[in-house]
């Protein structure tokens, strides 16, 4: 974990907007602080890894090296070389890796389903939850109370109980409908921060562009991080 910080407990969850790779990314920087990450993953999330990422997520039998995750090595049947893992997509950015200096964080799978989880509940203590990338759908739900699944409801409970709750969405044109979702999500207490990268760090790759976002999230968390060059230390 970074230097100074206790360890965090953070739930991440993706669901079916554009860019997986955020949220991959986001799973990578967390557990290399040291952090446990409580991961869930809706079906139209699985269908866009699959679409944009190559990568074959079965909700049903999950299991973390199907993410090809750069947090250690994958058994050796998970090594498929026809997948594109992230670390191809940021290879050029900053060594993630080089965060910890203790032992990496762990990743717990919730099903999207699972209504039983801990996280259904604001007993289970958290330290923030990441909704990366947030759908539209999926905010519509937060805001509006219209709680179906454990994202929505986890959300629910990170609001009720004044936890940090950071909803990254990546839609482009904004209809009047989301733009008046995000106004009510940010007034009722959820931090909006859009998946729109900077260019001003550098820029080399995709994997820089990612990494901006994704150091904009830990940001929010209290999370430090060597993502990017803060503004003004170069």
């Amino acid at each position: 974990m970074s230097i100074g910080q206790a360890k965090r407990n953070v739930v991440v969850a993706m669901t079916g907007a554009s860019g997986a790779a955020y949220g991959m990314r986001l799973v990578e920087a967390l557990v290399a602080t040291g952090a446990d990450v409580q991961l869930t993953i809706s079906p139209a999330a699985a269908d866009v890894i699959r679409q944009e990422l190559d990568l074959a997520v079965d909700l049903e039998r999950f299991h973390v090296g199907q993410l090809m995750l750069d947090i250690g090595p994958a058994p050796d049947d998970l090594k498929l070389q026809q997948l594109r893992t992230l670390s191809d997509v940021g290879s050029e950015s900053s060594n993630v890796l080089s965060f910890s200096t203790g032992e990496p964080g762990h990743i717990q799978f919730r099903r999207y389903d699972d209504l039983m989880a801990p996280i259904a509940s604001g007993s289970y203590p958290t330290d923030g939850m990441v909704v990366c990338p947030c759908s539209g759908g999926t905010l519509s739900a937060v805001v509006h109370g219209t709680s179906r699944n454990l994202i929505h409801r986890a959300a629910e409970v990170h609001l009720k109980e004044r936890r940090t709750l950071v909803l990254v969405p990546r839609e482009t044109p904004l209809s009047q409908i989301q733009l008046e979702n995000m106004l009510r999500a940010a007034r009722i207490g959820a931090v909006i921060l859009p998946a729109a990268p900077g260019f001003y760090h550098g820029v080399k790759s995709i994997g820089d562009l990612v990494d901006f976002v994704v150091a904009r999230v830990l940001d929010q968390l209290g999370i430090a991080n060597n993502l990017i060059e803060p503004w003004g230390t170069a």
